[in-house]
């Protein structure tokens, strides 16, 4: 293997509400390595999409095979993308402030996005949701599996 491919999504179900995240690890062939989710009672639609991020992320760190390679990260969150590729260096630059001077929401997962970033070799590229890729579908089916299995708190 030459190169990891990841898919990631997080929803709720209502914004903030109960929500869920998953990944897909792929290899540079096309097929699935692994996959996993997880779900929060109380939580927003970008909590989750940074959360399946870091996730990933800090699954390969984790597994010694994948060390080393370079990594393309599909999400289909623009928050994600250009928060990590376009918006992050402004935001430390100006002490976590966005450029109307509010504290930047979800710092701790940015920070934590920031960290791992600067670890890894990513090309970040956005993915449109819901129209047909099939990893990009498998998370979103994940993400709703996620907060399905939250019960009574949905």
């Amino acid at each position: 293997m030459n190169h990891l491919v990841i898919f990631t999504d997080g929803g709720c179900s209502g914004n903030p509400g109960p929500g869920g995240w998953a990944y897909c690890l792929v290899d540079d062939a096309g097929t699935l390595l692994e996959e996993r989710w997880g779900a929060e009672p109380q939580t927003t639609n970008n909590r989750m999409e940074l959360s399946a991020t870091v996730a990933a992320l800090t699954r390969v760190l984790e597994r010694s095979e994948f060390q080393g390679l370079p990594i393309t990260l599909y999400t289909d969150s623009q928050y994600v993308q250009k928060g990590i590729s376009e918006w992050i260096q402004a935001w430390k630059n100006r002490g976590w402030r966005t450029s109307n001077k509010e504290p930047v929401k979800n710092r701790d997962l940015w920070e934590e996005l920031d960290r791992l970033n600067s670890l890894l070799v990513i090309s970040w590229r956005w993915v449109k949701g819901h129209a047909g890729n099939p990893y990009n579908e498998r998370v979103d089916r994940l993400t709703q599996e996620a907060i399905k299995s939250l019960g009574d708190a949905v």
